[in-house]
């Protein structure tokens, strides 16, 4: 077994994730955790998914989403390797559950939770395990479509967009990964495992608090026109965080959370134009007062280089975002200072990655290269290195 610094060195995990949970499972993977991913002898089908290696062919989806793991394969027409597998959830702390993968339906989980009473099992699916939709599929678009997170994509003269990539199943990812720790902390303070089950469609409403905030509060907001929020592609319900052009590029803008800040500034910039009319003290001009503060910011940003003024926001602490391209990100200075990206074994060679969402001091995480571990000699157990 690997020795590991990190938080979670010593966790053990069994992942029977599928792709709506996994990222879950790398997040405690990276944070040290010992996690070992049971696949079929015909191969882990996530291991299909592009963009591909163009030297070796390995799948870089597969690779990045399934790091710092121990692999090893599972005989489903063998009794013993299938008994084996089972008697692994025995010596672990967490397992998940993804409906869909190859060998999730070969675990008895009530019996794993018997044997092992500190058990916690995450179990992740679609719509959860009770219901009308109980038992339906959902890919990543009919999980965005059903949860609500594509009805807000687009504007009103459009279509719903699909959202990039997969983030819907990130989202769901990272609750599962949070569940984890929830139930992995009340067992060791209580002794009691908990089976555990996030919901995708639940997640993905849950994350969507401006939608309900338009909902119940619509009649606080002077333009709401319905109860519903409309679809309007990257602006923010408060019409006060915008992407705009700049001279060379695009940066995304808000005078929040200090407006008054932001009129001092454009004042020092001589680009305030009518901001200081004292009609916009009027009560009832406050709406217009910011429709005209939003238009004069975005005449000015058009007028700026784009790095200077991220910059100039910077020494102001104002929040603005400089919209960037795949090529700037790889190269971004903030990243490197931070060791961002980590190199990730694919194949034969190491490959740039993305590295941790998060920085402990004293307990440092990281991307590790997977193992694969041969059971074909000695017992699953004796490989894994695992004891009750």
């Amino acid at each position: 077994m690997r020795t590991r610094g990190e938080a979670l060195r010593q966790t053990r995990v069994v992942d029977l994730s599928d792709d709506k949970s996994i990222y879950g499972v790398k997040l405690l993977a990276d944070l040290g955790a010992d996690v070992v991913r049971p696949e079929p002898e015909s191969g882990d089908p996530l291991r299909t998914r592009g963009p591909f290696d163009e030297v070796s062919g390995e799948s870089l989806w597969y690779s990045f989403f399934a790091s710092s793991r121990r692999h090893f394969a599972v005989n489903e027409t063998s009794s013993a390797s299938l008994y084996e597998l089972n008697a692994l959830l025995g010596c672990a702390d967490l397992c998940f559950i993804g409906k869909e993968n190859a060998l999730a339906d070969r675990v008895n989980v009530q019996a794993a939770l018997t044997r092992n009473p500190k058990l916690v099992v995450v179990d992740v699916s679609p719509f959860g395990s009770s219901g009308p939709w109980c038992d339906f599929k959902a890919p990543d678009l009919v999980a965005s479509a059903l949860g609500g997170s594509s009805g807000i994509t687009g504007d009103e003269y459009t279509s719903p967009l699909k959202l990039f990539g997969e983030l819907n199943f990130t989202i769901s990812g990272a609750y599962a990964a949070t569940a984890a720790l929830a139930g992995l902390n009340h067992a060791q303070k209580t002794g009691e495992g908990q089976h555990i089950e996030v919901p995708v469609h639940e997640c993905i409403a849950s994350s969507l608090e401006h939608v309900f905030m338009w909902y119940y509060y619509h009649k606080h907001f002077p333009n709401a026109r319905a109860r519903a929020l409309e679809r309007r592609g990257s602006l923010h319900w408060t019409n006060l965080y915008v992407v705009m052009p700049t001279k060379d590029g695009a940066m995304m803008v808000t005078p929040t959370p200090n407006v008054e800040a932001q009129l001092a500034w454009l004042i020092e910039e001589d680009a305030y134009q009518d901001l200081l009319d004292p009609k916009f003290e009027e009560p009832e001009n406050r709406r217009r007062y910011f429709e005209r503060l939003m238009e004069v910011i975005r005449e000015w940003v058009a007028t700026e280089e784009t790095e200077e003024l991220f910059y100039k926001a910077q020494e102001r602490h104002a929040p603005y975002g400089w919209v960037q391209t795949v090529a700037q990100v790889a190269n971004n200075p903030q990243l490197k200072a931070r060791s961002w990206w980590q190199a990730t074994k694919v194949g034969d060679r190491k490959v740039r990655g993305p590295g941790v969402p998060f920085q402990f001091k004293s307990t440092p995480a990281r991307v590790t290269d997977p193992e694969w571990l041969a059971t074909d000699t000695s017992s699953v157990l004796d490989t894994v290195g695992w004891e009750k």
